[in-house]
């Protein structure tokens, strides 16, 4: 048998080594006090948790929480953000979070200079507050303030981190447009029915007439999508209600809310 080169043989060392690593994981206590604390984690069934739990593992190994503004998190917080952010991964996998490598934390609502040049070339700039961000090409960020009032209410239709998790599964094919990647044929159901669905809510909000789901939703079809994926995860049975068909796309694309049957 021919001999490698020696200059590989500590490459292949440190692959084999690398191939070998234990994947990473989070200790028990950890991860019960971070479960104590999160309704979501709490009601998942016991194999679901435990693919839960594996992702959070795999993210926190792969991204960067980064406190701001001098908060402060203790390890069992910061687990369980990572929980609140993997949670439309669960059938999606550690591919739905490509792309990006940061989770900034603020301690509140936090403040972002936006400009705009219209048609007529004028510069237009103003700053909003905002609770939650994810840039297509950057950080998601996330105000803690706002997660824990997710935590203390978690069926009132809220869920900050999921709404930002599903503009980054948005992106993933390249457009934010409120369709992530999709087989082509379920590609075009979900194209149908959401525009279905999106387009007679618009028409109720432009109307003035009352709506189960948040009015945020008829801003975009992007926006669409992560205001009704806050519902699927918080108030699935107000979801299923108001919109049954796009209620059915989210339980097939996230599987199962761990609140079904609960509202």
């Amino acid at each position: 048998m021919a001999q490698l080169p020696a200059g590989h043989v500590p490459l292949i060392q440190r692959l084999l080594g690398w191939l070998r690593r234990p994947p990473p994981t989070i200790d028990d206590a950890t991860w019960a006090q971070a479960r104590a604390h999160c309704p979501w984690i709490d009601a998942l069934d016991a194999a679901r948790e435990e693919k839960l739990r594996a992702l959070v593992a795999r993210f926190l190994h792969e991204k960067t929480i980064s406190p701001v503004d001098g908060l402060a998190l203790e390890a069992w917080q910061v687990v369980l953000l990572a929980a609140m952010c993997c949670l439309p991964l669960l059938e999606v996998g550690p591919g739905g979070w490509r792309g990006w490598s940061q989770l900034i934390i603020y301690p509140d609502a936090f403040r972002v200079h936006r400009s705009h040049v219209d048609a007529a070339g004028v510069l237009h700039e103003w700053e909003d507050e905002l609770i939650g961000e994810a840039w297509d090409q950057g950080p998601l960020i996330l105000s803690w303030a706002d997660v824990q009032a997710d935590l203390a209410e978690p069926h009132a239709g809220y869920h900050v981190a999921v709404h930002e998790m599903a503009h980054k599964l948005d992106v993933l094919d390249g457009a934010l447009d409120g369709t992530p990647p999709l087989p082509r044929e379920w590609q075009r159901e979900w194209a149908k029915d959401f525009q279905e669905a999106y387009d007679a809510f618009c028409q109720r909000v432009d109307a003035g007439k009352r709506t189960r789901i948040d009015a945020y939703a008829a801003e975009a079809p992007e926006e669409f999508f992560a205001v009704v994926s806050e519902y699927h995860f918080s108030a699935p049975g107000v979801l299923a209600e108001a919109m049954p068909k796009v209620a059915e796309h989210l339980r097939r694309y996230y599987g199962a809310s761990p609140f079904e049957g609960r509202g």
